[in-house]
């Protein structure tokens, strides 16, 4: 089953939640993705039935096995694409935001041959 983008998005925001306080809350998931409180829920609600994340009794979410695969290939793609779309001359905030786009297109080789152009610099 492919997954679609904004579940990418959705994981990836929640990893950097994780990285950033420790803990993955939905309204921190809607301040980052400048979504409502009922997108997020909604979109929880899907990632939780096919098996992404889970919830807590506290609604505090975990990303499963699963989950957090993805979550973290998205996340190492954004994170190199970023940086390389800097080193060659790009603004930051326009390079964040090409990379947000980029990230869920393109295919693993060519990734795979970014990564390595970039470890060189």
């Amino acid at each position: 089953m492919k997954i679609q983008k904004s579940s990418e998005d959705y994981l990836e925001a929640m990893l950097m939640m994780k990285e950033k306080h420790g803990i993955i809350r939905s309204i921190d998931i809607a301040e980052e993705l400048s979504v409502t409180k009922p997108s997020v829920s909604y979109a929880t609600k899907r990632l939780r039935e096919n098996g992404y994340i889970t919830m807590d009794k506290d609604s505090l979410i975990t990303l499963t096995e699963k989950g957090m695969a993805i979550a973290s290939r998205m996340y190492e793609r954004h994170k190199l694409l970023t940086g390389y779309l800097i080193s060659i001359g790009v603004s930051e905030k326009t390079a964040r935001e090409d990379a947000c786009k980029i990230e869920h297109d393109i295919s693993v080789e060519t990734f795979d041959a970014i990564k390595k152009h970039a470890s060189k610099r």
